[in-house]
């Protein structure tokens, strides 16, 4: 596995982990429809949380949330249709970007943004 996939990998781990921790139910990970991925879903107040995650190791090229653009955004929202769909859910949904970031001496922190598009 290429380093940036393990990094991607080991970022989607931290989330579940600090979002759990958090009272988020985790419900699946890495859900995939035709091209489009949904790194994590969790259900948490009665809402069905759609979570991408973006690592980042300094904010040189930017901020997590930035690289979240309208194309991204459109498969998020196909494939996230389609588990609404498959699940029967009738409640409400959100999207959310979660950024993992790492500083020059290995520590992580998580920069979460609630309802960041739709």
């Amino acid at each position: 596995m290429a380093t940036h996939n393990e990094k991607g990998k080991l970022a989607e781990d931290l989330v579940k982990e600090w979002l759990s921790s958090k009272g988020y139910s985790f419900r699946t990970a890495n859900y995939r429809y035709g091209h489009a991925e949904i790194d994590l879903i969790f259900e948490h107040k009665g809402i069905l949380v759609f979570v991408e995650v973006k690592f980042r190791s300094g904010t040189g090229f930017g901020f997590a949330e930035e690289f979240v653009d309208y194309t991204k955004r459109k498969l998020l929202i196909k494939a996230a249709d389609h588990y609404i769909h498959e699940q029967d859910w009738h409640q409400d949904i959100r999207f959310d970007i979660v950024g993992v970031y790492q500083d020059k001496h290995a520590n992580i922190n998580f920069r979460h943004f609630e309802d960041a598009f739709y």
